[in-house]
């Protein structure tokens, strides 16, 4: 094993930690799936004058970190919804809502069972329909789980790996998660 596959391997290690202790600390991993999918993968070429490093996780740890504005709005009452903070983000809730399928384990998990005037528990889908609906109009806030770790980590690779591959954080972070969005589009695609 090279130097650089061991610094990058190093890299990747201490940012998957902290991200996943990033996820623990803001109560964004309900199911764990999305602390387990975080992988990162390192590849030198048999002459080891090249490499290729690649970090990995769920499509949607993008959204949880960058966070995802939403469209604001009058509620039925006539009050504003108020959105929550997002910086530095292209994702928005423009046109298309999130489907409120999308909200049923998660409901549950964390124990959202609200219950009618007369105390009867209300349909599991109304629940979810109205969380769906919140976060469209609300968005979901940027968290940075694990852009700052990698930023963090980034300072401390050796300056010979990053002078050689010609990247700075911006570069080396938007290629990262690209790789995650196409390793997305391949699982959807062979489905």
């Amino acid at each position: 094993m090279t130097n650089v596959e061991k610094s990058l391997k190093k890299f990747y290690s201490n940012v998957i930690r902290l991200a996943k202790k990033n996820l623990k600390r803001l109560g964004k991993n309900a199911s764990g799936t999305l602390g387990k999918s975080l992988k990162g993968k390192v590849k030198t070429s048999k002459s080891g004058n090249s490499f290729q490093a690649d970090l990995f996780m769920e499509y949607y740890g993008l959204f949880i970190d960058k966070g995802v504005k939403g469209v604001g709005g009058q509620k039925v009452d006539g009050s504003q919804w108020k959105k929550k903070r997002v910086t530095n983000s292209d994702y928005s809730y423009d046109k298309k809502r999130p489907p409120a399928s999308a909200f049923d384990k998660w409901s549950i998990r964390k124990g959202i069972a609200p219950r009618s005037k007369g105390g009867q528990f209300q349909k599991r889908r109304s629940i979810n329909f109205a969380i769906a609906n919140s976060v469209y109009h609300t968005g979901l806030e940027t968290t940075n789980f694990l852009t700052q770790p990698f930023e963090k980590e980034f300072k401390n690779l050796p300056d010979e790996i990053v002078e050689a591959a010609g990247w700075d954080v911006e570069e080396m972070m938007k290629f990262n998660l690209k790789s995650s969005e196409k390793q997305y589009d391949n699982i959807k695609k062979s489905r």
